[in-house]
């Protein structure tokens, strides 16, 4: 896949509906055009394939490996590319999970991260709950891509460095975060915390994310981007579905965290808890 260490990803943005078939169809869409533009590894929002009603998850939860796996493993296979399908609702015996999956080119379901931090807050715009329909994952979860090791993380994960260090230290060199912000929080903090993450873990952040009104009428910010381990901006998406596409230097990456070593000049004596 990747050349050289080098790899090409494809963040995408999409406004999802609470109808998965019209979805899938977008969704299939982005991802092929977005091959064409020469991506190797393309990574879907948070709950990319039924979005913006409540009273439908129920209904659109499956298993995993499921359906929509199935989609999207034909799709890799097909297309030859690693496909890290955002988050989906997986069926469970009484809450849900919002859940990460990443496809290799042989369509075969390769890793699988349950979100670990639920959205349980009062936003500016609503007070969110979604620990009562959702079960919290217990797992942290690193997976090969090609030349690359992601470090899998979903929306408001992102609030939590503690997570992220632990994926830098279990070999991660590009952190994935499929979101669904909403507005009033990821005009001010969306950027600030993916650029935070990608400094202070010296690893690349592919953020694929929601955009514009949903069905029940609240908004998500989008603002789909790609950055660099020194925290800039590699590619953004404007409001509306598209994608950020930019090249991964893993060389670069790794010369950085040498010269530069500050995961190694850590002091977890002092501060581990």
């Amino acid at each position: 896949m990747a050349e050289g260490r080098r790899m090409t990803v494809a963040a995408i943005q999409m406004s999802s509906t609470p109808e998965k078939e019209e979805n899938f169809e977008t969704a299939e869409t982005l991802i092929r055009a977005s091959v064409s533009a020469g991506a190797e590894l393309v990574a879907l929002p948070e709950l990319w394939s039924c979005h913006g009603l409540e009273k439908v998850y129920r209904e659109n939860a499956e298993p995993v490996p499921g359906p929509t796996t199935d989609f999207l493993g034909g799709l890799a296979r097909e297309l030859g590319v690693y496909v890290l399908g955002g988050s989906i609702l997986e069926e469970g015996p009484e809450r849900m999970h919002n859940t990460s999956m990443l496809l290799d080119p042989a369509g075969e379901l390769a890793s699988v991260y349950r979100k670990v931090h639920l959205f349980d807050v009062k936003a500016p715009d609503r007070e969110y709950l979604e620990s009562a329909s959702i079960a919290p994952g217990t797992e942290v979860v690193t997976a090969k891509a090609g030349a690359a090791t992601l470090g899998l993380s979903v929306c408001y994960d992102v609030r939590f460095p503690e997570l992220y260090r632990l994926l830098a230290l279990g070999g991660a060199e590009v952190l994935t975060v499929p979101a669904a912000f909403t507005l009033q929080t990821g005009k001010d903090h969306w950027e600030l915390l993916l650029r935070a993450r990608a400094v202070e873990n010296q690893a690349y952040v592919v953020a694929p994310a929601q955009w514009g009104q949903k069905a029940d009428g609240r908004w998500t910010y989008g603002r789909s981007m790609v950055v660099d381990p020194w925290g800039t901006v590699l590619a953004t998406c404007p409001d509306r579905d598209g994608y950020a596409l930019a090249e991964l230097d893993l060389g670069y990456l790794e010369r950085f965290r040498a010269e530069f070593p500050a995961l190694a000049n850590r002091r977890p004596e002092v501060y581990d808890r």
